[in-house]
């Protein structure tokens, strides 16, 4: 069976980060950080009590009802999912491609982690077929696959799993007594919510899925870490709380006091907080779909973006111009992408995808101004695609890729 570590260019240990919405902090956000900063500790390990009603309210709002002693709290989601992948023990399953933090946090831990290839419809969820006959190659070969970590809203596809396709993946992963951790980090952006159906895997499957959001998701700065898991009903789902927390009790994994309070502010969703929400990610939805009609329109292959601050880009159809500019791999097009669209562009082999095939994911934060002044700009304006600097950003992107279209007609051989 074919790891993680991609193959040239040595393994890639450390993924890019999760895509920012480039936004300056909502004031009353501020404001109450600032208030509390002066409370100079952390909260307990697996967090204090208004800490976890917060989180357990944000959950009953979605339909995911818990009670405090079912939910954790740590210094964002990497803390969480370390914590899983030790208690749970095992071989690790992810989707290709997926988050690129996933795997290495199994590797730090000596753990094998598989790559399991996702259906044309989305990305975040593996195909249920494959997913049954790598589980059997695996168990063929000596493994001992325990774990699956999937998203219905997905990093880096930005795409939402149709609920009877995750229906599917789930059956074969409960058949194949496989513990299911949902990322649901960006499950609060997608881009119609009125005509996206998002469907949780633990409506469908309550005693064997535990849910971990990252509030870097929609509620709060990634620099100011916190993220909630939210265990299983029953006698499993407690002793594997247990032992989560045994694991963030050893790694010290608390959330400091004043992210706390904002957290716990954040979590409660008061009118400003779902505001800013809102319009964020009405801003990022605005911004990833130009971008996606510009690099299509260029020839290359996207799912529409439905969540989340970013698109993945396939380039195999413009292969022609690729090598012509001596592009072989993911990670030379991610240099080639990075230095002339002046914004990273993580290769597709940062994801799990393969180092040949060349696939990069477009973060829409760096479309949206160089300075805190200008992105403030994009929320307030009718049409942020009509800002000159918004406009002369997707220009440049229109323009980078057109130029490898025209290339690949160029370079294409005549038939």
């Amino acid at each position: 069976m074919r790891r993680t570590d991609p193959e040239g260019h040595g393994p890639v240990r450390f993924g890019p980060p999760i895509p920012e919405d480039g936004l300056p902090v909502l004031p009353q956000l501020s404001a109450v950080l600032a208030a509390a900063a002066s409370r100079a500790g952390a909260e307990p390990v697996g967090g204090g009590p208004a800490l976890l009603e917060a989180a357990c309210g944000y959950g009953d709002r979605r339909g995911l009802p818990a009670v405090p002693d079912r939910v954790a709290v740590a210094p964002g989601a990497p803390a969480l999912l370390v914590a899983l992948t030790a208690a749970i023990g095992g071989d690790v399953l992810v989707p290709r491609p997926c988050a690129a933090w996933w795997a290495p946090y199994a590797r730090l831990l000596g753990r094998p982690a598989f790559h399991v290839p996702t259906p044309a419809e989305s990305g975040g969820v593996p195909d249920p077929y494959a997913l049954l006959e790598t589980v059997r190659r695996l168990r063929a070969e000596g493994g001992d696959p325990r774990l699956l970590v999937l998203s219905v809203a997905d990093d880096p596809t930005a795409t939402v799993v149709p609920p009877e396709l995750l229906h599917e993946t789930l059956e074969a992963a409960v058949g194949q007594g496989l513990h299911l951790v949902s990322d649901e980090t960006w499950r609060d952006t997608l881009h119609d919510p009125h005509d996206t159906v998002l469907l949780s895997p633990a409506e469908m499957l309550p005693e064997r899925v535990t849910v971990v959001t990252d509030l870097a998701g929609a509620l709060l700065p990634p620099g100011w870490p916190a993220a909630v898991a939210r265990f299983p009903a029953g006698g499993d789902g407690n002793a594997l709380h247990a032992r989560v927390l045994d694991v963030l009790t050893a790694l010290d994994a608390r959330v400091a006091a004043p992210v706390a309070t904002a957290a716990v502010y954040a979590l409660s969703e008061p009118e400003p907080v779902a505001a800013r929400v809102a319009a964020a990610v009405r801003l990022h939805a605005r911004v990833a779909a130009a971008a996606h009609h510009a690099v299509a329109a260029a020839g290359a292959v996207a799912r529409p973006p439905q969540c989340g601050r970013h698109l993945y880009v396939d380039l195999t159809p413009l292969a022609p111009a690729l090598a012509a500019h001596g592009i072989g791999d993911a990670q030379e097009l991610e240099d080639f992408l990075t230095e002339r669209l002046g914004m990273p562009a993580p290769g597709g082999h940062r994801f799990g995808d393969d180092l040949e095939t060349p696939r990069v994911r477009l973060s829409t934060a760096p479309l949206l101004g160089d300075t805190a002044e200008r992105r403030a700009e994009c929320l307030d304006a009718p049409d942020p695609l009509e800002l000159p600097h918004v406009h002369r950003a997707l220009i440049h992107l229109k323009s980078v890729f057109d130029d490898l279209r025209d290339d690949a007609q160029r370079w294409e051989p005549p038939r």
